[in-house]
């Protein structure tokens, strides 16, 4: 039995808190957040009797084992560092931290306490990505060597700590790009990246005076605080030669909303978002082909319940994470570049 804390319980927490609550081999005995209204309100819904204010007490706490970090992520080195020291295994949100010096820390950290840390990177649970991927690790697609991906909101800037520099590290990059460049990574082999020319933007604001179109808004949403991008894109060179290009906006005077990530290589071609899809080719014939699964579309709640029951198994079992400490190191120096590269208007070489 794994005992387990949670530590920020804001809205991403309940994709944590819930399949801890249905894995049998799991018991959830703590929750941690500075907002006290809300850490009572969560602990009676969900029947939890220990609740944590300071985090630094929840990993003194000998009965816990391992802890779920959902905070702001200018918290998230600090409190995986502190977790693994006092012997917790620990699966953190993305991105790992804000910086690569903290990421660095962090991987350090785990080396030296043996624990296990997980990077949140929930895309690579998806029932179709862990499908794809049984695919492109049988050759199917060849040589990856091209990838694209957009994740394009007209109107999404959630506000609260996500437009808050202090708290998020950046805006649409380090919240949707985070996801859009590691799945693409993930899928390509995790290539050595050499280069990083990036693009960011600060356009339009948050437009919190636009009327008749609702949006997703984070808990503590303050129109008046905005000091994020809109946009960023991005082409990243890999040491093998395979490029990546990627664009993200919170908010972009576009018709509608989009989301794709496309793989190209030698063999065939694949497409993930908005649904899982091969390409090939068979007796001169160009095959478009949807594999009959249940969902070809990325199913959220599924895909948060297979990274928990991933995480609690290696715990509980020893196994290597399909997340380790250093895919978020090398996503993180990554993201990071790009921001540079944005900043100094120049390539970036890692």
């Amino acid at each position: 039995m794994l005992k387990v804390g949670v530590i920020g319980v804001g809205s991403i927490s309940q994709f944590h808190i819930e399949p801890y609550l249905s894995n049998e081999k799991v018991e959830l005995v703590a929750l941690c957040d500075i907002n006290e209204n809300r850490l009572m309100e969560k602990g009676k819904k969900y029947g939890v009797e220990k609740l944590y204010k300071d985090f630094n007490e929840l990993v003194k706490d000998k009965e816990i084992d391992a802890v779920s970090i959902c905070t702001w992520n200018n918290s998230h080195a600090e409190i995986a560092i502190s977790a693994m020291e006092a012997g917790k295994h620990v699966l953190v949100e993305k991105p790992l931290s804000m910086s690569v010096e903290e990421a660095l820390a962090v991987q350090e950290t785990q080396k030296k306490t043996g624990k296990l840390l997980q990077v949140g990177f929930v895309r690579r649970h998806g029932d179709n990505a862990k499908l794809l991927k049984k695919f492109i690790d049988n050759g199917e697609l060849g040589e990856i060597y091209y990838a694209k991906a957009s994740c394009l909101r007209r109107l999404g800037n959630p506000g609260g700590w996500f437009s808050d520099i202090t708290k998020s590290g950046g805006g649409p990059l380090i919240d949707l790009g985070v996801h859009m460049i590691d799945i693409c990574w993930y899928f390509m082999g995790k290539p050595r990246p050499v280069s990083v020319s990036g693009n960011s933007y600060k356009k339009l604001g948050n437009r919190s005076h636009i009327e008749n179109l609702s949006f997703y808004q984070a808990a503590d949403y303050d129109p008046s605080l905005n000091d994020v991008e809109d946009l960023t894109n991005a082409i990243i060179r890999f040491e093998n030669g395979a490029s990546l290009m990627v664009d993200v906006s919170f908010t972009l005077q576009a018709k509608e909303d989009e989301l794709f990530v496309k793989l190209f290589g030698d063999k065939g071609g694949a497409e993930i978002e908005p649904e899982l899809a091969l390409v090939t080719e068979k007796h001169n014939t160009i095959l478009n082909i949807t594999p009959q699964i249940d969902n070809v579309a990325f199913d959220f709640s599924k895909a948060f319940e297979n990274e928990v029951n991933h995480f609690v198994e290696c715990c509980l079992d020893g196994k290597d994470s399909i997340a380790p400490v250093s895919d978020g190191v090398q996503v993180m120096k990554i993201l990071n570049a790009v921001y540079e590269s944005a900043k100094t208007g120049k390539e970036i070489h890692l």
